[in-house]
């Protein structure tokens, strides 16, 4: 592949539909979702893909069923558990944006347990959204701002896109080069809202407990294909002269 994206974000859609279609529990269908989620980032791992963020519970999925977000919860703490050592062992650094505030205590612990045992390694960032939201994520950066405002550290000129950028989530990374969403679904979902502004997105219809590498792979291939201009045009991206 002749290029491959630095930052790839992903909703991992499907895991209740794939369930249904088997007439199983919703829950064996998340249960399912996390063997594709370990898969991805092991190739994400081995391909040496820079940053990897998944979106792996909403601030609108508190609106499931109280039995399904219950399952969720205890799935969630198991899986920080059983993946930390592989994780580790191909020098994964994850850490987690959100509101983990509202979480169980038990899980909550279990997050900042796994982000302290991988802080040090210096392969694939991985980032977990949980309890996250793209509008969540800007009014929280504005309230921020305000507040550094209000205490006489900025002033209201210094207000830019750089700076609303800055008090964001992934702050840190590059913003994702590709937006991936399984399930057939074709939106955003509230999910990065800022930072996905130039992302190219690709959407797919295969549930997320059958997402693999060869779809996966489908995905990075046509990112490949993809000119990106940033607003300029195809002759300035390819470096050719064109009238002024």
């Amino acid at each position: 592949m002749s290029e491959l994206p630095d930052h790839i974000a992903i909703i991992m859609d499907g895991n209740g539909r794939w369930a249904r279609q088997r007439k199983l529990p919703r829950h064996l269908g998340h249960k399912s979702g996390v063997d594709s989620t370990r898969d991805i980032i092991q190739i994400c791992s081995d391909r040496h893909i820079k940053a990897l963020t998944l979106f792996a519970f909403s601030s609108e999925n508190w609106k499931r069923p109280k039995k399904e977000v219950g399952l969720l919860m205890n799935l969630f703490f198991t899986a920080l558990q059983r993946e930390i050592k592989r994780l580790n062992d191909n020098n994964v650094r994850m850490t987690f944006i959100g509101d983990v505030s509202a979480f169980p205590d038990k899980l909550q612990k279990q997050i900042s347990r796994s982000a302290e045992k991988t802080s040090t390694n210096t392969g694939l960032e991985l980032r977990i959204a949980v309890n996250y939201g793209g509008r969540w994520d800007i009014v929280n950066a504005v309230r921020g701002i305000a507040e550094k405002i209000e205490s006489n550290e900025l002033n209201s000129s210094d207000i830019s896109e750089e700076l609303v950028a800055e008090n964001l989530s992934l702050s840190d990374l590059p913003e994702p080069d590709l937006f991936i969403r399984t399930g057939g679904e074709k939106r955003i979902s509230n999910f990065l809202l800022w930072q996905l502004a130039y992302t190219e997105l690709y959407f797919c219809d295969v549930l997320w407990p059958d997402f693999n590498e060869k779809i996966f792979d489908e995905a990075l291939e046509s990112y490949a294909l993809r000119q990106r201009r940033f607003g300029k045009t195809g002759e300035q991206v390819k470096g050719k002269p064109q009238d002024a």
